[in-house]
């Protein structure tokens, strides 16, 4: 049986790396309305509502600011753009009420709907990037620091970041990542449970290969020793890492600004 011809997709997905070094050549503001422009005709969009909006940021001292709020990283003070992707019913509910509509979506569901909606637009912005050879990072310090950076984007009510891509000329050339074997990720049918043995056999070469890139730094080293932790699970568990009490702190000031945006009652 002949498999099915590999598309120009598959092996842009397979070379994914987040990009943490950039160059500080500036990006075509045409390339960049291009990509985006790409990216929203080429992702779904609940009931095509639209309910996402992205925010550009190139200015530098806005960008100073925004490194203070995504934890002094400084690949942000780097790459020539950062876009924060907004959950945004903003304007759709001021298109409802122009029009006499009853409101809507200023509730919890209105949130994951958007939210979801800016996660897929946000995937396929940052694939459209790396096809024309640019390089891109997540920034999953958005979710830690949302009512400072809703504050200093002026955003309205019910529009919230949910996540920043940092966009630019790759000044590194990173190993790629491994990610857990297909059978972690796949269920037939139903979710399958793992069992102690395949969990073991799922995470052997991550705590291999994971503890061993984070202790090729010497300050992490050095910090994960001084704690005394001695394997993966547990560093990303740390005061190190992802510390479940500022999880729950967080958790916390993020209920409290989703209440102030009037996505919780």
């Amino acid at each position: 049986m002949l498999l099915p011809a590999m598309t120009p997709l598959s092996p842009l997905l397979n070379r994914h790396r987040s990009i943490r070094r950039y160059r500080s050549d500036p990006i075509d503001p045409a390339l960049v309305e291009q990509v985006c422009g790409d990216a929203i005709a080429g992702s779904s969009s609940s009931g095509n509502l639209n309910s996402v909006s992205m925010v550009l940021t190139r200015d530098p001292e806005r960008k100073r600011r925004l490194y203070e709020l995504h934890s002094e990283q400084e690949m942000i003070l780097e790459a020539p753009l950062l876009i924060t992707f907004c959950a945004d019913w903003y304007r759709t509910r001021e298109w409802l009420r122009r029009r006499g509509a009853r409101d809507n979506f200023n509730n919890l569901l209105g949130y994951h709907v958007a939210a979801f909606d800016a996660m897929i637009l946000s995937q396929s912005v940052c694939l459209g990037f790396e096809a024309k050879g640019l390089g891109i990072c997540y920034m999953g310090t958005t979710l830690h620091s949302m009512p400072e950076i809703a504050e200093l984007l002026d955003l309205p009510d019910t529009c919230a970041p949910v996540t920043t891509i940092v966009v630019g000329y790759p000044a590194e050339d990173p190993p790629k990542r491994d990610r857990l074997p297909l059978r972690a990720f796949l269920h037939d049918e139903v979710y399958h449970r793992p069992t102690d043995v395949e969990l073991d056999a799922i995470y052997e070469q991550r705590e291999v290969k994971g503890w061993a890139r984070y202790m090729a730094s010497p300050e992490l080293k050095a910090k994960v020793e001084a704690l005394g932790i001695t394997s993966l699970a547990r560093f990303y568990t740390s005061t190190a890492k992802y510390d479940p009490d500022e999880f729950r702190r967080d958790s916390d000031k993020l209920r409290a600004f989703l209440e102030s945006k009037h996505f919780l009652p």
